[in-house]
């Protein structure tokens, strides 16, 4: 038997708390979960469903290797989204660049302030009643 059912949270490095919020929260639309205790390190939890994504801002978070153009050829957070369409429109009025998914699938790959690669994948009310 598999005891592994579910992905818990997600953590994000980040080199400013603020900016990565105006990100996720303010244009994905995800809700900070105050439950975050005090880590002595600025951060913040966001609800992702029953799972989170953890930011955490440490000093010199940024990644210095070149980052590919395609979030798919690198490491990724793929969030669940009902509508891919208006995902893609929202991004594009932030300035956002995003690449669609190379594999068919209803998907896009943007990335954070931060260049974290972040994959949306549009899933439908049936998929929803899966899970």
């Amino acid at each position: 038997m598999v005891n592994v059912r579910a992905i818990h949270h997600v953590t994000l490095l980040v080199s400013d708390t603020g900016r990565a919020l105006r990100f996720y929260q303010g244009l994905l639309g995800l809700e900070v979960d105050g439950s975050r205790p005090d880590m002595n390190v600025p951060g913040a939890w966001l609800r992702v469903g029953v799972a989170q994504i953890h930011l955490l801002e440490l000093p010199d978070s940024q990644r210095r290797a070149e980052l590919p153009e395609h979030g798919g050829r690198d490491w990724h957070v793929a969030l669940s989204v009902m509508d891919l369409d208006g995902i893609a429109s929202l991004l594009e009025t932030a300035g956002v660049a995003y690449t669609l998914s190379r594999s068919g699938r209803r998907a896009l790959f943007c990335r954070d302030p931060d260049g974290n690669a972040i994959e949306l994948v549009e899933i439908t009310t049936r998929d929803l009643e899966l899970q």
